[in-house]
Order: C-alpha cells, then sequence, then structure tokens
C-alpha cells in the first residue's frame, strides 16, 4: 500500500474506533487516536503476517504494551480479517472477547496486555527465541511515554541491548499526555532518547503521525544489527478529531453522539483530501 493510501487507511481506521467507542460508552479515546498512524503502517505497510493463518511460524510478532488504547488494534485486526468487522459492535459488553486490553483468545494477539511495563519484558522473550530458533521474524512493541515511569522498562531494556537483539523494534508512542496530566509534571522521564542511548539501543526520533517519516524508519532497520532499536514517535494525543486534540480529558473520555458526526465529518474531510490527491498524482503521472 502506498503513503497516500496508508493515509486514507488511518483516517477509515480513526473513524470506526470513533464509532466503536461511542457504541460501547467505553474505551481510550486519544491514545488510539495517537497510536493510530504507527500501526497503520505497520500492519498494512512492513509487518510479514497472515490474517488467514495468524499462527504462520515466522510471521512478525506486535506485541501492544500500552494495552489501554487496544481500540485502534481492534479495528486493524477487524479491517484485516482477522476476525469479522461486525464483532467491534460487541466492544466492551458482557461476554465479549474484545474487551479494553488485548487478549489472546482473539485472533492476531500474541499475549494479554495491559499492567503497564510488562509488554518489552514479553517481546525481548520472543526476539530472543526467533533468533535461537532461527525463525527470522522481527518483534514490534509499542510502549507509552508514560508507561516509561515503569521500572520493569529498563530491566527489559537491559535484557534486549545484553541479547543484542537487532530484531526487536520498541517504539515509544510520545504523546506527552497520561490520564492525570502531561508526562514532564507526572513523572519525568527526560532526557528519554539519551536514556535509552545509555542503554545499549538504537535510538530513532520521527513525527509519530507522518507516515512517509513511518514508513522511512520501519523499512531502514537492520534486523542483523547487533543493537535492538527504539524509535521515539512523537505523537499528538488525540490525533484527527480536533475537539480531542492535546486535550487530557480525552485520555478515557467518550463522545457524544453530537461529537461522534463532528468527527466523522472532520475525518472524511481528511479521506476527501487525500483522495484528491491521490487522483492529481495518478494524472500526473
Amino acid at each position: 500500500m502506498d503513503i497516500i493510501n496508508l493515509k486514507i487507511k488511518a483516517a477509515q481506521i480513526r473513524i470506526d474506533l470513533m464509532q466503536m467507542i461511542t457504541r460501547a460508552q467505553a474505551g481510550h479515546t486519544g491514545g488510539s487516536l495517537s497510536n493510530t498512524d504507527i500501526l497503520t503502517a505497520l500492519y498494512y505497510k512492513i509487518m510479514k503476517h497472515s490474517p488467514e493463518n495468524s499462527k504462520l511460524e515466522n510471521r512478525d510478532r506486535f506485541i501492544a504494551s500500552k494495552g489501554h488504547s487496544v481500540e485502534s488494534l481492534w479495528c486493524i485486526l477487524a479491517d484485516l480479517g482477522y476476525f469479522p468487522k461486525e464483532e467491534l459492535e460487541t466492544f466492551s459488553q458482557f461476554g465479549s472477547r474484545l474487551i479494553g486490553h488485548p487478549n489472546n483468545t482473539v485472533p492476531g494477539i500474541e499475549m494479554n496486555t495491559g499492567a503497564l511495563g510488562h509488554g518489552l519484558s514479553i517481546s525481548v522473550g520472543m526476539a530472543l527465541a526467533s533468533r535461537r530458533e532461527q525463525i527470522g521474524y522481527k518483534v514490534y512493541c509499542l510502549m507509552g511515554d508514560g508507561e516509561q515511569a515503569e521500572g520493569s522498562i529498563w530491566e527489559a531494556a537491559m535484557a534486549g541491548a545484553h541479547y543484542k537483539l537487532g530484531n526487536l523494534v520498541g517504539i515509544v508512542d510520545m504523546n506527552g499526555l497520561q490520564i492525570s496530566g502531561s508526562t514532564s509534571d507526572v513523572l519525568s522521564s527526560d532526557p528519554l532518547n539519551e536514556k535509552w542511548a545509555a542503554f545499549g539501543w538504537n535510538v530513532i526520533e520521527i513525527d509519530g503521525n507522518c507516515m512517509e517519516q513511518l514508513v522511512a524508519t520501519f523499512e531502514a532497520i537492520d534486523s542483523t544489527s547487533d543493537k535492538p532499536t527504539l524509535i521515539l514517535a512523537k505523537t499528538v494525543k488525540g490525533k484527527g478529531v480536533g475537539f480531542a486534540e492535546n486535550q487530557v480529558g480525552w485520555h478515557h473520555k467518550v463522545p457524544t453522539e453530537e461529537q461522534l458526526q463532528s468527527a466523522v465529518a472532520e475525518l472524511q474531510q481528511q479521506i476527501d483530501s487525500y483522495r484528491k490527491e491521490l487522483v492529481a498524482n495518478e494524472y500526473n503521472s
């Protein structure tokens, strides 16, 4: 999928997750909107995976360590065909397997996650297994910037560097906000780039809502390197929905029907703009 179509896909996923959260009257809206571009780049362009065979041995693995922002992941897995899209209508309802965190009863989910600070340790183990068994898959682990305050993150960071796991990619969704305020006010982890580099990781800083930068960065990672890679992806909490952008209250606020209609209209305008760009490019080629 090319860059413009990835942007269209990300906007469509944002519409789906806003509708899902509004329907369920539950969810983490802001963080899911901020990480949608990252997940779209991974699942539609970068990762080797198969919705038809979710247990394909050499598939790349994705671990959502910031598990509370699972809504974008549910919408992407449904869109790709891991489970029927109609199942999104059961999100957060009694008896549904689509709960507020990843769980591995759902095809495409590798591990249950939710308690912050655990996902990177799981990812280190998977990456080490891939290398020792000579299977050759990569492991991508998405963390939050507030999650960087968890001590277990740094134990896993040491292990990843110690075992020279070049097939391990950590991504920090740096939207700058957590449930009770800005990450810098609650418990600052700055300078995060220097800390990860000091732990022996190859550190890259990008705009995590820029599809061009995301794809170029993921494609340039050398999995044969003797260093794991950490991508500091600066994002906007609530990205794509104007009234929710950079608003701490939208960490887990649920849209009203009126707000949903406003968000859908805004995102549809973005899609229409991208489609015009697509047509213009085809005309000029």
